[in-house]
């Protein structure tokens, strides 16, 4: 019977109606201080996982993981990616040719990067096709002067499919008449769209066109590489530059992008501290309960120590009693915080919808909605992580109570 006493008691003091309403006060914030933190932290964490797995899948699906060039550009490519889809890493390679311009409509110019692609290629090493709002990448044809815009980029210049713009490259032509920007009329063949910054200053021509735009012959600008792990890039590229040889570069996916992904993973280590620190100050709030409860019992705790009780059970007492209130605050916050985490994206959207404002603009955020994405580890630590701080909060009370002596308690009673 005496090894169950500090449950009993303790779980007793938990449900008992206290005479003290300032302890039953401070025990209800506590508990809804933990629960609040291991929500909001369980959503912070599945948002910024979210935001992670969009830049691997939508901004890396598009931006190539490695670029292999050649100053003189690359002639027989053919064969040289035939030679790199050898490699283990390599699961995907296309050619490109890449140039800087600027489009221009009815007095509307907006800047963008134009990609030279070959249409069978492609899909190896992008996931430009499944993004296509109208049209189709087969419709860059060689001699057509067909382009693909990204729709925040069509929707600036005012054009549609059918339409046609003009693209101005940051090269002179000379000709008897003098010197003149290069200049060359598109017809627009698709509009794409992946919800990300890409959407405004990114097209796609065929790689033939942009050969002849660029006077490159039958060299392209390099080719794009696919990797089966991303986070290998840098080493990768590395490997490929020592095996090619001199008159080569490798640019990896962390030159334009990698800054941003740190910036997230950053972000979220940050987040996750500073409402750790929340959850720490609602479970330390369990401290002054369980003090002012020892206050309280007294002459509880000095009669349990005349019947045999010994100062570890009293101090296993409360140690269940703040371990009570722990438990149920973080239950109902793992529990709402899955809820959150799971529906936050729709929540998010309905919210949108009912008001007519959109939160995340594409045209400055990378994305254009909430992402979220629960992890279960996260989940996990973080339950551990309150459990943790929720037992601390409970040993110096306990403490205290298990050195009550019952002679100075009783003598007043």
């Amino acid at each position: 019977m005496l090894d169950r006493l500090p449950l009993l008691i303790g779980l007793r003091y938990v449900r008992a109606k206290r005479r003290n309403h300032f302890i039953s006060f401070i025990s209800l914030t506590s508990m809804l201080g933990l629960m609040l933190g291991v929500a909001v932290l369980i959503l912070v964490l599945s948002v910024m996982n979210g935001f992670d797995h969009e830049l691997r899948t939508r901004i890396l699906g598009m931006v190539p993981h490695t670029k292999i060039e050649s100053r003189s550009g690359l002639v027989e490519w053919e064969a040289m990616a035939e030679r790199l889809m050898q490699r283990e890493r390599v699961i995907g390679a296309a050619p490109y040719v890449q140039q800087q311009g600027m489009f221009s409509v009815s007095g509307r110019n907006e800047g963008a990067m134009v990609n030279g692609i070959h249409p069978e290629w492609e899909d190896r090493v992008s996931i430009i096709g499944r993004h296509m709002q109208r049209g189709s990448l087969d419709d860059l044809q060689p001699g057509e002067w067909n382009i693909v815009l990204g729709s925040l980029l069509a929707r600036h210049l005012g054009v549609g499919v059918g339409d046609r713009v003009t693209l101005l490259v940051p090269e002179a032509s000379i000709t008897p008449a003098g010197v003149f920007p290069r200049l060359k009329r598109f017809t627009v063949s698709g509009i794409f769209s992946v919800g990300a910054d890409l959407d405004a200053n990114l097209a796609y021509a065929n790689i033939e066109d942009m050969q002849t735009l660029a006077r490159l012959g039958d060299a392209v600008g390099g080719l794009r590489l696919e990797l089966d792990d991303l986070f290998v890039a840098a080493s990768e590229t590395r490997a490929i530059i020592n095996e090619l040889g001199t008159g080569y570069r490798g640019i990896d996916w962390t030159f334009s992008h990698g800054n941003l992904f740190q910036a997230i993973q950053m972000e979220k280590r940050m987040i996750a501290l500073l409402l750790t620190v929340i959850i720490a100050v609602a479970a330390f709030n369990i401290v002054s309960t369980l003090v002012m409860v020892v206050t309280d019992k007294h002459a509880d705790i000095a009669i349990l120590r005349t019947i045999g009780a010994t100062p570890r059970s009293i101090m296993g007492i409360f140690v269940v009693q703040g371990m009570a209130i722990g438990v149920i605050g973080i239950a109902i916050g793992v529990a709402l915080g899955i809820l959150l985490a799971l529906t936050i994206s729709d929540l998010i959207g309905w919210v949108e919808s009912a008001l007519g404002i959109q939160f995340l603009d594409a045209g400055v955020y990378f994305i254009s909605d909430l992402p979220s994405r629960l992890h279960w580890d996260d989940v996990r630590n973080i339950v551990a992580a309150a459990f943790g701080l929720t037992f601390l909060s409970t040993l110096y009370p306990a403490w205290r109570a298990s050195r009550v002596q019952p002679a100075e308690v009783l003598r007043y009673e």
